[in-house]
């Protein structure tokens, strides 16, 4: 017999959740080991021998870690499931192995996402606590002052809360560029909307240390080993 490893770490290392919603996945009765439905935190499974299926899916053996970087066009949503719409797992059809994506676009959004297979980096890359910076080129309808520009960078408060401080650097009267600290759903949409303005089009560029570069809208390419190294460094 293999290793064996808990149930709700199997499920976190493959990218289907993060190991405390995988306990909750778990004591719902939404994963079944062996074709048995299994409710017990405490389980263990041997990744090379057992078949654990989680919502109705199995889960496969993580095997070789890919990590890309995808340059999401309009209209595609960033979920896994479709739902009748295009996913960016359309643009990804041809890499054998099932890979989840690091944090979200919107589906009017566009730029660079990080797919990988590797759950427990992909958990960590997402966690608030590291504060990765993420950068951002936006269009908005009306032309911005030096006041609401400001105001972006001081931070908006959005559901009672306020975002972050944020580096904002003007492209035009009706353009900036924001590097952001977190990731609160369709923040600058809704940051930009807090100082009476709306956003056309919205572009992220940069994750930490990984650049979208030239790569064209709806095109991948694997992670170079530098780009890795440093998406590693910034989570330890």
């Amino acid at each position: 017999m293999g290793n064996l490893i808990r149930l709700q770490k199997f499920l976190a290392d493959r990218g289907i959740a993060s190991r405390r919603k995988a306990e909750g996945l778990i004591l719902s009765g939404e994963v079944k080991v062996n074709g048995q439905v299994v409710m017990e935190l405490g389980t263990k499974v041997d990744p090379e021998k057992d078949k654990v299926e989680a919502g109705g899916s199995v889960v496969g053996w993580l095997g070789k870690k890919i990590y890309i970087k995808l340059n999401k066009p309009r209209g595609y949503v960033s979920s896994c499931r479709s739902f009748g719409e295009k996913t960016i797992l359309d643009l990804v059809k041809d890499v054998p192995y099932r890979l989840y994506p690091v944090g979200r676009l919107d589906k009017e959004s566009e730029g660079l996402m990080i797919l990988t297979n590797d759950g427990e980096l992909a958990n960590r890359l997402m966690h608030p606590r590291y504060e990765h910076e993420k950068e951002y080129e936006v269009s908005v309808k009306y032309p911005l002052t030096n006041d609401k520009l400001l105001k972006l960078s001081e931070g908006i408060v959005i559901d009672g809360k306020k975002t972050l401080p944020a580096r904002v650097t003007p492209l035009g009267p009706k353009g900036f560029k924001i590097v952001l600290k977190e990731g609160r759903k369709r923040q600058i949409r809704r940051m930009v909307e807090g100082v009476g303005n709306r956003a056309v089009s919205l572009r992220r560029i940069r994750i930490g240390n990984i650049r979208i570069g030239k790569l064209k809208p709806g095109a991948y390419e694997f992670l170079a080993k530098d780009e890795l190294t440093g998406l590693t460094q910034a989570v330890q």
